[in-house]
């Protein structure tokens, strides 16, 4: 909840009292580290290696200007998202909401899907950590061993003695594997046996869902809130100081040219019948502000306060100065947290290309979690797994607590302007509360039908991919249709708009031609 400051409020003048305003742009933030940096991103890496780092700096940067126009309508206008994208022109079921109101409809079923691979993860954190039965604690050891086998493959062997305790470590490795298939069972494939993996990470899963259902219900959240972007904050230090280590050992060092040709606009080609642009096209709709932090973003504006700060309008002059204002901040607010964002991406893009690639692993499925622990081994070695594991389940958590109130809120106001149900605010409070009950365990459900986080994960970003175009064409409504005088951003704004709405555009068009071309 918001302090309790006057209905209007003449906004700050100077950075520093401004910055003491922010805050709806750090929660998107803090939201953006869970799946699509830690996941889409360094899954990306894994397959693309350093080619595509182009394509993720302009997924976080370029959206911000549909961002800020989101932001700006709510503001001078006081209405929610969906409200304000039920004026957009189109086909519309009177009194039902328009298409794209029921589009995103569709994009919300597709990330609750991505927070059920989100709580898998979180279930595949704790299953590694903390297993449950005897089968889950000699899977890890299985596991462990296999990763390692790939990962001394990659290291250079400068002495005879290094040369026999890997082909030692290898040995390990086959034994401790041929155990667990002979006892559990394992899948032939071309490639290694996939072992069969034991069911701690759905137990544990099952278990997250259930403790967050009661937190979101009684609505006892604020210090698990703050404590979540806490961690979030300390892993993503822990990250960025995990790569300039890197730097220190030749292996696994990201060179400058590698840089430099991840920023050159190249395609990397397909192998193995994976496809890292489709990947990356994916990814491209999540990372940033991705298509549902473009819709959740004003509500966090109002949230703040923002709306009420300027007043209803009455084009008054103090109503204009108090608008243009706290029109100042939001933008600060939104640039300031595309700054820490872009900077997050970065730096696991990097870390899944540098380390991923080119162990020739790639998370997915029961693996994601343990797979993604592997960026850590280089600098931290057998504290890596601890180190990671934390995090993982800081960033995780943080996101599939946070997205599933966010979601309550925005699913009721959706029912709310498709004419559902009514529009007084008792009526809004009492399903916020049933559907944070509701959502946690339906995110388990579709994680336990489909237990696959990382396509879970993606799925949602096709969607909001898909999304992404009619998004772009909403900015440019409000932009032209709903801006007021003397609110109108400058000349190179719009034209930063227009290249905003472009590559939401492209975005679009190649997700749906790459799925049905596949």
């Amino acid at each position: 909840m918001t302090d309790k400051l006057p209905e209007t409020l003449d906004p700050p003048t100077h950075r520093l009292g401004m910055l003491r305003f922010a805050g709806p742009g750090m929660i998107v933030a803090g939201s953006i580290v869970g799946s699509g940096e830690l996941i889409a991103t360094t899954k990306t890496g894994a397959e693309a290696g350093f080619l595509l780092l182009w394509l993720i700096l302009l997924g976080c940067v370029v959206k911000v200007f549909a961002q800020v126009e989101f932001g700006r309508y709510a503001l001078s206008s006081g209405k929610t998202t969906l409200d304000a994208l039920s004026e957009v022109p189109g086909p519309r079921i009177e009194g039902r909401g328009n298409w794209l109101v029921w589009f995103w409809f569709a994009m919300w079923f597709a990330s609750i899907g991505q927070l059920g691979g989100i709580v898998g993860g979180v279930g595949q954190s704790l299953a590694i950590s903390i297993p449950l039965t005897v089968q889950g604690s000699l899977y890890n050891e299985a596991e462990d061993a296999r990763i390692s086998r790939q990962l001394v493959q990659v290291r250079s062997i400068e002495n005879a003695q290094e040369g026999a305790e890997t082909a030692h470590e290898a040995a390990q490795a086959e034994a401790l594997i041929a155990e667990y298939a002979e006892q559990y069972g394992a899948t032939e494939t071309t490639g290694p046996a996939k072992l069969n993996p034991p069911p701690d990470a759905k137990i544990w899963a099952a278990i997250v869902a259930v403790i967050t259902c009661g937190l979101l219900v009684v609505g006892r959240y604020s210090m698990i809130q703050s404590l979540s972007i806490t961690l979030v904050t300390g892993f993503t230090l822990l990250t960025i100081y995990n790569l300039f280590q890197l730097q220190t050992q030749p292996d696994w060092s990201v060179k400058w040219t590698e840089f430099v040709s991840g920023l050159r606009g190249n395609m990397p080609a397909n192998s193995g019948g994976v496809s890292p642009l489709v990947t990356a096209l994916a990814t491209f709709g999540i990372i940033g502000v991705g298509a549902a932090e473009l819709i959740v973003y004003p509500y966090w504006c109002l949230e703040k306060g923002y709306g009420r700060f300027t007043g209803p309008r009455d084009e008054t002059p103090q109503w204009h100065a108090r608008a243009k204002g706290w029109m100042k901040v939001m933008r600060l607010d939104a640039w300031g947290s595309m700054i820490v964002y872009t900077f997050s991406t970065m730096v696991f893009y990097l870390l899944g290309a540098a380390t991923l690639h080119r162990a020739d692993l790639n998370p997915s499925k029961d693996h994601m979690v343990r797979t993604l622990a592997t960026m850590f081994h280089p600098v931290f070695g057998n504290w890596a797994s601890i180190l990671f594991l934390f995090g993982a389940f800081a960033v995780l958590y943080s996101t599939y607590f946070v997205a599933n109130a966010s979601h309550a809120r925005t699913f009721s106001d959706a029912i709310r302007v498709m004419g559902f149900i009514r529009s007084d605010e008792a009526t809004q409070r009492r399903w916020v509360r049933i559907l944070s009950g509701l959502f946690p365990m339906l995110c388990l459900v579709l994680y336990l039908m489909y237990p696959n986080p990382v396509h879970l994960v993606l799925l949602s970003g096709l969607m909001q991919g898909l999304m992404l175009p009619m998004l772009g064409g909403a900015a440019l409504f409000f932009r032209y249709r709903r801006s007021i005088a003397g609110l109108e951003p400058g000349l190179l704004w719009d034209h930063c708009l227009w290249l905003s709405v472009f590559a939401m555009y492209v975005t679009g068009i190649w997700t749906v031609y790459s799925n049905l071309v596949d």
